[in-house]
Protein backbone atom coordinates (compact mmCIF):
# COMPACT_ATOMS: atom_id res chain seq x y z
CA UNK A 1 0.00 0.00 0.00
CA UNK A 2 0.91 3.45 -0.87
CA UNK A 3 1.57 6.20 1.35
CA UNK A 4 0.25 10.23 0.47
CA UNK A 5 3.49 11.07 -0.19
CA UNK A 6 4.71 8.19 -2.37
CA UNK A 7 1.43 8.96 -4.69
CA UNK A 8 2.53 12.49 -4.22
CA UNK A 9 5.65 11.40 -5.79
CA UNK A 10 4.61 9.35 -8.70
CA UNK A 11 2.09 11.99 -9.49
CA UNK A 12 5.04 14.39 -10.01
CA UNK A 13 7.35 11.99 -11.88
CA UNK A 14 4.51 11.75 -14.66
CA UNK A 15 3.66 15.19 -14.87
CA UNK A 16 5.55 18.93 -15.76
CA UNK A 17 6.03 21.12 -13.50
CA UNK A 18 6.85 25.25 -13.90
CA UNK A 19 7.30 27.82 -11.37
CA UNK A 20 5.25 31.15 -11.13
CA UNK A 21 7.67 33.23 -12.92
CA UNK A 22 7.84 30.66 -16.20
CA UNK A 23 3.98 30.45 -15.86
CA UNK A 24 3.29 33.90 -15.61
CA UNK A 25 5.82 34.65 -18.96
CA UNK A 26 3.13 32.43 -21.06
CA UNK A 27 0.84 34.78 -21.90
CA UNK A 28 -1.24 32.17 -24.11
CA UNK A 29 -1.50 29.60 -21.06
CA UNK A 30 -4.86 29.14 -19.50
CA UNK A 31 -4.21 29.08 -15.61
CA UNK A 32 -6.71 26.55 -14.04
CA UNK A 33 -7.16 26.89 -10.08
CA UNK A 34 -8.33 23.79 -8.85
CA UNK A 35 -8.46 25.25 -4.64
CA UNK A 36 -11.64 25.00 -2.59
CA UNK A 37 -14.27 27.78 -2.99
CA UNK A 38 -13.61 29.69 0.32
CA UNK A 39 -9.61 29.69 -0.69
CA UNK A 40 -10.55 31.21 -4.05
CA UNK A 41 -12.67 34.12 -3.17
CA UNK A 42 -9.52 35.33 -0.93
CA UNK A 43 -7.22 35.74 -3.93
CA UNK A 44 -6.45 34.28 -7.51
CA UNK A 45 -4.75 34.68 -10.47
CA UNK A 46 -6.55 37.35 -13.06
CA UNK A 47 -8.54 35.23 -15.61
CA UNK A 48 -8.20 32.10 -13.72
CA UNK A 49 -10.92 29.03 -14.17
CA UNK A 50 -12.27 27.94 -10.96
CA UNK A 51 -12.98 24.30 -10.76
CA UNK A 52 -11.96 22.47 -7.10
CA UNK A 53 -10.29 19.61 -7.10
CA UNK A 54 -13.35 17.20 -5.73
CA UNK A 55 -14.92 18.61 -9.25
CA UNK A 56 -12.59 18.20 -11.50
CA UNK A 57 -13.31 15.42 -13.40
CA UNK A 58 -17.28 15.87 -14.51
CA UNK A 59 -16.57 19.86 -15.51
CA UNK A 60 -13.02 20.65 -17.28
CA UNK A 61 -14.36 19.35 -20.25
CA UNK A 62 -16.99 22.17 -20.26
CA UNK A 63 -14.94 24.83 -19.02
CA UNK A 64 -11.66 23.77 -20.80
CA UNK A 65 -12.71 22.62 -23.89
CA UNK A 66 -9.18 22.90 -26.18
CA UNK A 67 -7.73 19.85 -24.80
CA UNK A 68 -4.59 20.90 -26.96
CA UNK A 69 -4.27 24.10 -24.83
CA UNK A 70 -1.47 25.02 -22.55
CA UNK A 71 -3.16 24.85 -19.19
CA UNK A 72 -1.25 25.74 -16.20
CA UNK A 73 -3.23 24.20 -12.76
CA UNK A 74 -2.44 25.47 -9.25
CA UNK A 75 -3.50 24.97 -5.89
CA UNK A 76 -2.65 26.41 -2.55
CA UNK A 77 1.19 25.34 -2.56
CA UNK A 78 1.35 22.58 -5.12
CA UNK A 79 0.62 18.95 -4.30
CA UNK A 80 -3.64 19.28 -5.58
CA UNK A 81 -2.05 20.49 -8.85
CA UNK A 82 -0.10 17.73 -9.19
CA UNK A 83 -2.66 14.98 -8.98
CA UNK A 84 -4.55 17.61 -10.82
CA UNK A 85 -2.54 17.68 -14.01
CA UNK A 86 -2.01 13.96 -13.99
CA UNK A 87 -5.55 13.42 -14.30
CA UNK A 88 -6.11 16.06 -17.21
CA UNK A 89 -3.60 14.38 -19.23
CA UNK A 90 -5.63 10.70 -18.44
CA UNK A 91 -8.73 12.97 -19.49
CA UNK A 92 -6.57 13.60 -22.90
CA UNK A 93 -5.22 16.94 -22.05
CA UNK A 94 -2.06 17.27 -24.14
CA UNK A 95 -0.08 20.34 -22.85
CA UNK A 96 -0.51 20.85 -18.82
CA UNK A 97 1.60 21.72 -16.24
CA UNK A 98 1.68 22.13 -12.52
CA UNK A 99 2.21 25.02 -10.85
CA UNK A 100 5.42 24.43 -8.04
CA UNK A 101 4.67 26.33 -4.72
CA UNK A 102 1.10 26.90 -5.89
CA UNK A 103 -0.88 30.04 -5.22
CA UNK A 104 1.26 30.95 -2.01
CA UNK A 105 4.43 31.36 -3.99
CA UNK A 106 3.05 33.23 -6.49
CA UNK A 107 2.00 35.72 -4.47
CA UNK A 108 5.25 35.45 -2.60
CA UNK A 109 7.00 36.33 -6.39
CA UNK A 110 5.04 39.84 -6.03
CA UNK A 111 2.55 38.80 -9.47
CA UNK A 112 -0.65 39.80 -10.26
CA UNK A 113 -3.24 38.69 -8.24
CA UNK A 114 -7.35 39.68 -7.82
CA UNK A 115 -9.48 39.23 -5.25
CA UNK A 116 -12.88 37.67 -7.21
CA UNK A 117 -16.43 39.43 -6.47
CA UNK A 118 -17.75 37.14 -3.89
CA UNK A 119 -22.01 36.34 -3.65
CA UNK A 120 -23.62 37.92 -0.06
CA UNK A 121 -25.26 35.38 2.01
CA UNK A 122 -28.66 36.52 0.49
CA UNK A 123 -27.35 35.78 -2.82
CA UNK A 124 -26.02 32.49 -2.19
CA UNK A 125 -29.75 31.36 -0.93
CA UNK A 126 -30.94 32.91 -3.62
CA UNK A 127 -29.00 30.86 -6.21
CA UNK A 128 -28.18 27.91 -3.91
CA UNK A 129 -29.36 25.40 -6.97
CA UNK A 130 -26.79 27.07 -9.34
CA UNK A 131 -23.92 27.18 -6.73
CA UNK A 132 -24.54 22.99 -6.90
CA UNK A 133 -24.00 22.82 -10.47
CA UNK A 134 -19.89 22.71 -11.37
CA UNK A 135 -20.61 23.95 -14.50
CA UNK A 136 -22.15 27.19 -12.69
CA UNK A 137 -20.87 27.58 -9.30
CA UNK A 138 -20.23 30.98 -7.83
CA UNK A 139 -17.60 32.40 -10.82
CA UNK A 140 -20.96 31.19 -13.11
CA UNK A 141 -23.47 32.89 -10.97
CA UNK A 142 -21.42 36.15 -10.73
CA UNK A 143 -21.02 35.67 -14.50
CA UNK A 144 -24.84 35.94 -14.71
CA UNK A 145 -25.38 38.78 -12.34
CA UNK A 146 -22.63 41.02 -14.62
CA UNK A 147 -24.57 39.95 -17.39
CA UNK A 148 -26.64 41.85 -20.28
CA UNK A 149 -29.58 40.71 -22.03
CA UNK A 150 -31.58 42.59 -24.64
CA UNK A 151 -35.38 41.52 -25.09
CA UNK A 152 -37.28 42.18 -28.11
CA UNK A 153 -40.80 42.22 -26.90
CA UNK A 154 -42.45 41.53 -23.82
CA UNK A 155 -45.09 39.45 -25.57
CA UNK A 156 -45.87 35.48 -25.23
CA UNK A 157 -42.23 34.55 -25.85
CA UNK A 158 -40.65 38.02 -24.19
CA UNK A 159 -42.80 36.70 -21.24
CA UNK A 160 -41.43 33.49 -20.12
CA UNK A 161 -37.50 34.11 -21.48
CA UNK A 162 -37.68 37.49 -19.38
CA UNK A 163 -39.29 35.44 -16.19
CA UNK A 164 -36.49 32.93 -16.35
CA UNK A 165 -33.55 35.54 -17.47
CA UNK A 166 -34.67 37.60 -14.31
CA UNK A 167 -35.04 33.80 -12.04
CA UNK A 168 -31.65 33.34 -12.83
CA UNK A 169 -30.21 36.38 -11.90
CA UNK A 170 -28.99 37.99 -15.14
CA UNK A 171 -28.57 41.37 -13.95
CA UNK A 172 -29.24 43.81 -16.66
CA UNK A 173 -32.21 42.97 -18.75
CA UNK A 174 -33.35 45.40 -21.17
CA UNK A 175 -37.07 45.02 -22.64
CA UNK A 176 -37.50 46.56 -25.76
CA UNK A 177 -41.84 47.30 -26.82
CA UNK A 178 -44.01 50.19 -27.83
CA UNK A 179 -47.24 47.90 -26.74
CA UNK A 180 -49.86 48.60 -23.96
CA UNK A 181 -51.67 45.50 -22.40
CA UNK A 182 -54.49 44.68 -23.97
CA UNK A 183 -57.06 41.33 -22.16
CA UNK A 184 -56.38 39.07 -25.39
CA UNK A 185 -52.59 39.59 -24.36
CA UNK A 186 -53.19 37.42 -21.14
CA UNK A 187 -53.61 34.21 -22.26
CA UNK A 188 -50.10 33.62 -22.74
CA UNK A 189 -48.28 36.75 -21.66
CA UNK A 190 -47.49 36.05 -18.29
CA UNK A 191 -45.53 39.37 -17.47
CA UNK A 192 -48.72 41.13 -17.54
CA UNK A 193 -52.09 40.69 -15.22
CA UNK A 194 -55.64 41.97 -15.42
CA UNK A 195 -54.87 45.12 -13.52
CA UNK A 196 -52.45 46.44 -15.77
CA UNK A 197 -54.75 46.23 -18.89
CA UNK A 198 -54.02 49.68 -21.03
CA UNK A 199 -50.58 50.35 -18.84
CA UNK A 200 -47.73 50.00 -21.35
CA UNK A 201 -46.02 46.65 -21.44
CA UNK A 202 -42.36 47.39 -20.68
CA UNK A 203 -43.61 49.14 -17.30
CA UNK A 204 -45.59 45.94 -16.59
CA UNK A 205 -42.48 43.99 -16.89
CA UNK A 206 -40.56 45.54 -15.26
CA UNK A 207 -42.76 45.59 -12.36
CA UNK A 208 -43.27 41.73 -12.42
CA UNK A 209 -39.40 41.34 -13.08
CA UNK A 210 -37.97 43.45 -9.91
CA UNK A 211 -40.65 42.15 -7.34
CA UNK A 212 -38.82 38.56 -8.56
CA UNK A 213 -35.70 39.29 -8.46
CA UNK A 214 -34.01 42.53 -6.43
CA UNK A 215 -30.98 42.19 -7.95
CA UNK A 216 -32.51 42.46 -11.17
CA UNK A 217 -32.03 46.41 -12.83
CA UNK A 218 -34.20 46.49 -16.49
CA UNK A 219 -34.01 49.13 -18.91
CA UNK A 220 -37.30 49.48 -20.84
CA UNK A 221 -37.60 50.90 -24.08
CA UNK A 222 -40.85 52.15 -24.97
CA UNK A 223 -40.18 52.57 -28.66
CA UNK A 224 -40.14 51.07 -31.81
CA UNK A 225 -36.77 49.52 -33.26
CA UNK A 226 -35.77 50.88 -36.06
CA UNK A 227 -32.86 51.79 -38.60
CA UNK A 228 -32.01 54.88 -37.01
CA UNK A 229 -31.84 53.70 -33.23
CA UNK A 230 -31.16 50.06 -32.98
CA UNK A 231 -27.42 50.04 -32.62
CA UNK A 232 -27.75 52.60 -29.86
CA UNK A 233 -30.27 50.34 -28.20
CA UNK A 234 -28.18 47.01 -28.26
CA UNK A 235 -24.78 48.54 -28.02
CA UNK A 236 -23.57 46.68 -24.25
CA UNK A 237 -25.90 44.02 -24.79
CA UNK A 238 -23.84 40.53 -24.70
CA UNK A 239 -26.90 39.13 -26.69
CA UNK A 240 -29.99 39.29 -27.84
CA UNK A 241 -33.60 37.61 -27.37
CA UNK A 242 -35.65 37.81 -29.98
CA UNK A 243 -39.40 37.74 -29.47
CA UNK A 244 -40.79 40.05 -32.33
CA UNK A 245 -43.24 38.44 -34.73
CA UNK A 246 -42.53 40.40 -37.74
CA UNK A 247 -39.92 40.20 -40.79
CA UNK A 248 -38.77 43.45 -41.07
CA UNK A 249 -37.71 43.66 -37.40
CA UNK A 250 -35.98 40.38 -37.58
CA UNK A 251 -34.27 41.32 -40.69
CA UNK A 252 -33.19 44.59 -39.48
CA UNK A 253 -31.75 42.82 -35.72
CA UNK A 254 -30.28 40.28 -38.12
CA UNK A 255 -28.21 42.91 -39.90
CA UNK A 256 -26.83 45.01 -36.44
CA UNK A 257 -26.05 41.76 -35.46
CA UNK A 258 -23.87 40.74 -37.94
CA UNK A 259 -22.14 44.43 -37.86
CA UNK A 260 -22.06 44.66 -33.85
CA UNK A 261 -21.28 40.75 -33.46
CA UNK A 262 -24.46 40.07 -30.66
CA UNK A 263 -25.65 36.76 -31.20
CA UNK A 264 -29.49 36.58 -31.53
CA UNK A 265 -31.42 33.46 -29.96
CA UNK A 266 -34.36 33.32 -31.93
CA UNK A 267 -37.76 32.29 -31.36
CA UNK A 268 -41.17 32.21 -33.30
CA UNK A 269 -44.77 30.19 -32.83
CA UNK A 270 -47.31 29.73 -35.36
CA UNK A 271 -50.65 28.11 -34.52
CA UNK A 272 -49.14 24.94 -32.11
CA UNK A 273 -45.44 25.27 -33.90
CA UNK A 274 -42.82 26.58 -32.59
CA UNK A 275 -38.86 26.90 -33.04
CA UNK A 276 -35.85 28.04 -31.88
CA UNK A 277 -32.07 28.70 -32.70
CA UNK A 278 -29.16 31.24 -32.02
CA UNK A 279 -27.91 33.14 -34.85
CA UNK A 280 -24.51 34.07 -34.35
CA UNK A 281 -22.20 35.27 -38.01
CA UNK A 282 -18.94 35.06 -36.10
CA UNK A 283 -19.68 31.08 -35.38
CA UNK A 284 -22.14 29.76 -37.98
CA UNK A 285 -25.36 31.38 -39.97
CA UNK A 286 -27.26 34.52 -39.79
CA UNK A 287 -30.83 34.94 -40.06
CA UNK A 288 -30.61 35.52 -44.18
CA UNK A 289 -28.36 32.53 -44.76
CA UNK A 290 -31.97 30.37 -43.32
CA UNK A 291 -34.17 32.89 -44.77
CA UNK A 292 -32.33 35.19 -47.39
CA UNK A 293 -35.89 37.02 -48.38
CA UNK A 294 -39.36 37.40 -46.36
CA UNK A 295 -41.80 35.42 -47.79
CA UNK A 296 -44.99 37.22 -48.67
CA UNK A 297 -47.15 38.99 -45.87
CA UNK A 298 -50.29 36.44 -46.66
CA UNK A 299 -48.43 33.54 -46.34
CA UNK A 300 -47.00 34.63 -43.08
CA UNK A 301 -49.95 35.28 -40.45
CA UNK A 302 -49.15 36.56 -37.33
CA UNK A 303 -50.32 35.23 -34.48
CA UNK A 304 -53.23 37.83 -34.37
CA UNK A 305 -54.69 36.59 -37.81
CA UNK A 306 -53.98 32.89 -37.01
CA UNK A 307 -54.58 32.05 -33.40
CA UNK A 308 -51.74 30.29 -31.11
CA UNK A 309 -52.22 27.68 -28.41
CA UNK A 310 -51.03 29.85 -25.59
CA UNK A 311 -48.50 27.13 -23.77
CA UNK A 312 -46.70 27.11 -26.51
CA UNK A 313 -44.87 30.69 -26.80
CA UNK A 314 -43.88 29.18 -22.59
CA UNK A 315 -42.14 26.18 -24.60
CA UNK A 316 -40.24 28.10 -26.82
CA UNK A 317 -39.74 30.83 -24.63
CA UNK A 318 -38.08 28.99 -22.08
CA UNK A 319 -36.02 27.14 -24.82
CA UNK A 320 -34.80 30.87 -25.66
CA UNK A 321 -33.86 31.44 -22.11
CA UNK A 322 -32.06 28.13 -21.80
CA UNK A 323 -30.13 29.32 -25.06
CA UNK A 324 -29.38 32.36 -23.50
CA UNK A 325 -27.69 31.40 -19.98
CA UNK A 326 -25.75 28.53 -22.40
CA UNK A 327 -24.06 31.25 -24.33
CA UNK A 328 -23.56 33.53 -21.02
CA UNK A 329 -21.89 30.66 -19.40
CA UNK A 330 -20.10 28.90 -21.93
CA UNK A 331 -22.36 25.63 -21.65
CA UNK A 332 -23.19 22.78 -23.57
CA UNK A 333 -23.84 23.04 -27.31
CA UNK A 334 -25.74 26.33 -28.10
CA UNK A 335 -28.15 26.15 -31.04
CA UNK A 336 -25.93 27.48 -33.77
CA UNK A 337 -26.04 25.98 -37.51
CA UNK A 338 -29.27 24.33 -35.63
CA UNK A 339 -33.12 24.98 -35.78
CA UNK A 340 -34.71 23.43 -33.44
CA UNK A 341 -38.75 23.11 -34.38
CA UNK A 342 -41.87 22.00 -32.06
CA UNK A 343 -45.17 20.41 -32.41
CA UNK A 344 -47.40 20.59 -29.80
CA UNK A 345 -49.84 18.22 -31.48
CA UNK A 346 -47.65 15.43 -31.50
CA UNK A 347 -45.57 16.50 -28.52
CA UNK A 348 -42.38 16.49 -31.13
CA UNK A 349 -38.95 18.10 -31.53
CA UNK A 350 -37.25 18.13 -34.38
CA UNK A 351 -33.41 19.65 -35.43
CA UNK A 352 -32.44 20.60 -38.97
CA UNK A 353 -28.76 21.57 -39.71
CA UNK A 354 -28.79 25.51 -41.13
CA UNK A 355 -25.40 26.12 -42.89
CA UNK A 356 -23.89 29.29 -43.56
CA UNK A 357 -24.39 30.84 -46.89
CA UNK A 358 -20.70 31.57 -48.77
CA UNK A 359 -23.27 34.43 -51.06
CA UNK A 360 -25.21 35.18 -47.95
CA UNK A 361 -25.81 39.54 -48.81
CA UNK A 362 -25.46 39.85 -44.94
CA UNK A 363 -22.00 37.85 -43.81
CA UNK A 364 -21.32 35.48 -47.05
CA UNK A 365 -17.54 35.55 -47.92
CA UNK A 366 -18.52 38.54 -50.59
CA UNK A 367 -20.88 40.44 -48.73
CA UNK A 368 -20.16 44.34 -48.70
CA UNK A 369 -20.77 46.79 -46.26
CA UNK A 370 -23.99 46.37 -44.72
CA UNK A 371 -25.99 49.16 -44.44
CA UNK A 372 -28.87 49.42 -41.96
CA UNK A 373 -32.66 49.96 -43.24
CA UNK A 374 -36.33 49.82 -42.41
CA UNK A 375 -37.60 46.77 -44.37
CA UNK A 376 -41.62 47.36 -44.02
CA UNK A 377 -42.08 47.35 -47.44
CA UNK A 378 -41.13 44.03 -47.31
CA UNK A 379 -44.20 42.59 -45.78
CA UNK A 380 -46.83 43.87 -43.26
CA UNK A 381 -45.41 44.04 -39.59
CA UNK A 382 -47.75 42.16 -37.27
CA UNK A 383 -48.15 42.69 -33.38
CA UNK A 384 -45.79 40.69 -31.25
CA UNK A 385 -46.48 37.93 -30.10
Amino acid sequence: MSTPRELLAAAKSQITEVSPSEAASEPSASFLDVREGEEHVQGAIPGAVHIPRGQLEFSVEGRIRDRHARVVVYCAGGTRSAFAARTLADLGYTDVVSMAGGFNRWKDEGLPVEVPTALDPEQRERYHRHLLLPEVGELGQLRLLDAKVLLLGAGGLGSPAAMYLAAAGVGTIGIIDMDVVDASNLQRQLLHNTDRIGERKVDSAKKTLTAMNPDVRVATFDARLAADNVLQIIEGYDLIVDGTDNFPTRYLVNDASVITGIPVVHGSIFRFEGQATVFDATRGPCYRCLLPEPPPAELAPSCAEAGVLGVLPGIIGSIQALEAIKLLLDLGDPLIGRLLTYDALEESFRTFTVRKDPACPACGEGAGELVLADYDELCMPHPRS
